[in-house]
């Protein structure tokens, strides 16, 4: 992965997949389950992007089935999309590091003040 932060949509799809594989639908859901509705991925909008992914080597299909006369098919992460997902929590979680840190000399400057 390059050093440019990864776009949300991207990071929250490989999140999705991070635990187990999934089909398209299922990844829509727990996008929207993870930021609590406020990010609602589109299904175009989705596919666009497994369709990016499989191709950059983060994901690959794990498997196909037909339900109801439509295939469906269930994404996983590869080894290179373990450590882009890694890489990129690591940089989030330092950021977050970062600010709390200001907002903790912030509030102790102002004594205790949120203002």
């Amino acid at each position: 992965m390059s050093d440019t932060p990864m776009r949300e949509p991207t990071f929250l799809v490989l999140t999705a997949l991070a635990d187990e594989p999934r089909h398209g639908y299922a990844v829509i859901e727990d996008v929207a389950a993870m930021t609590g509705g406020r990010v609602r991925l589109r299904a175009g909008t989705l596919y666009a992007a497994l369709d990016r992914l499989r191709v950059e080597g983060l994901i690959e299909v794990d498997r196909e089935e037909v339900v109801q006369s439509r295939l469906r098919r269930y994404y996983r992460l590869t080894g290179a999309g373990e450590q882009s997902l890694a890489t990129e929590t690591a940089r989030l979680r330092a950021q977050a590091t970062i600010a709390e840190r200001r907002l903790q000399g912030r509030r102790a400057r102002l004594g205790g003040a949120t203002t």
